[in-house]
């Protein structure tokens, strides 16, 4: 007898701050809002390559470093979600915990891409 297989998606809620992007709105007004939400949407898509490439080549001491500088960006954007997940890689890494760190990078990348995906249609709609 054949056993059915089943393929489970993995699908978590990104969590934005809209109220951080407000205040950004507030700050700096539409245009300079908007193009502040570019430049960051650029740094944190180089934010997760340049921490994947860090894990990728075993340098701990530089994933901590990447996904902590990575996860201050987002706070600041409202990426709440990325934020904490980017904190929780940089512990992993700093501790050397290989499991954690496997485990949290894995839902580092998930959640990056869509909040990425997420704050680019907030940016979009801000114009």
């Amino acid at each position: 007898m054949m056993a059915d297989l089943m393929v489970l998606s993995m699908q978590e809620a990104v969590q934005v701050d809209a109220r951080r992007l407000a205040e950004i709105v507030d700050e700096l007004g539409e245009t300079a809002a908007h193009n502040v939400i570019c430049v960051a949407l650029e740094q944190l898509a180089q934010g997760l390559s340049d921490t994947r490439h860090a894990a990728l080549s075993g340098d701990m001491a530089g994933l901590a470093e990447r996904s902590g500088m990575l996860a201050r960006l987002a706070w600041q954007v409202g990426l709440t979600s990325l934020a904490g997940v980017a904190a929780d890689v940089a512990a992993c890494a700093e501790r050397r915990d290989g499991i954690g760190l496997s485990a949290t990078l894995a839902r580092l990348m998930r959640i990056g891409n869509r909040s990425l995906t997420e704050i680019w249609d907030e940016g979009r709609d801000l114009n």
